[in-house]
């Protein structure tokens, strides 16, 4: 991949674990057209607010019947995480894990992200982009331990969930989203779409301005509308040829 040029997101540091931990009013923003985890959320309801005694159990009303916990059962859960913090606050969570001995009950922490391709001015940068803004996936077994080892987290703003109840997701959305992760070509992203103006940059229409017609990703070309003595040509270029103007 010596054509590309690699860049990692620049990362801030996490605020104070005090400001982090005691902040239950302020949540950042869902991300939007998140299918995964908007359909996590339709269904859940909000985020959950913690617990006056810090403890999961002690969320379900008098009334209600504590769920029952498999504890042979591992669960994929939504975490909720200041935006631009999700490897901060992973690392901050693996560290928790170890130091409390909590691998028996927690086992997997995951940043989901993926390559993105994106074309500009005639060149390609590879990017690694988080799919869930603000959001990170934890496999776990759900107990009071567990819950009160990722909810007082630094970073952790809460669990996705029905009211106060984390809600695990379905095995299909995991795998929907494992699949995304693992995929082996890098999604590709122009910054020009159908209708605008383009430069032609290299080929034998060098220098010609033309018009977005057509965009195919898959190909990775471009069809392009060229003007010749007042009638307009279609030209396909590689997505390489062309810059906007």
């Amino acid at each position: 991949m010596n054509e590309f040029e690699v860049h990692n997101e620049n990362e801030e540091e996490l605020p104070q674990a005090e400001s982090v931990s005691e902040d239950t009013t302020a949540a950042p923003e869902t991300p939007q057209a998140v299918e995964e985890v908007t359909a996590v959320e339709s269904e859940a309801g909000e985020l959950e607010e913690p617990a006056d005694d810090g403890s999961f159990s002690s969320r379900w009303t008098e009334s209600e019947e504590s769920p029952a916990v498999d504890l042979e059962g591992r669960q994929w859960y939504v975490v909720h995480s200041y935006s631009g913090y999700e490897n901060k606050v992973k690392k901050n969570l693996e560290q928790r894990i170890e130091t409390m001995g909590m691998q028996d009950k927690i086992f997997q922490v995951v940043v989901p992200t993926e390559e993105e391709i994106e074309v500009r001015d005639g060149q390609r940068r590879t990017y690694e982009r988080r799919v869930f803004p603000g959001y990170i996936l934890v496999e776990m077994i759900m107990t009071d331990d567990s819950w009160y080892v990722v909810r007082n987290t630094p970073g952790v703003t809460g669990f996705v969930g029905m009211g106060n109840r984390p809600t695990p997701l379905r095995p299909e959305e995991v795998q929907r989203i494992m699949k995304r992760m693992e995929a082996e070509s890098p999604k590709v992203r122009v910054t020009f779409k159908p209708g605008q103006k383009v430069r032609i940059i290299d080929g034998p229409f060098s220098d010609f301005i033309g018009t977005v017609d057509e965009i195919n990703m898959e190909k990775g070309k471009v069809r392009v509308l060229v003007s010749f003595f007042g009638r307009d040509t279609p030209v396909e270029l590689d997505f390489l040829q062309v810059e906007k103007t």
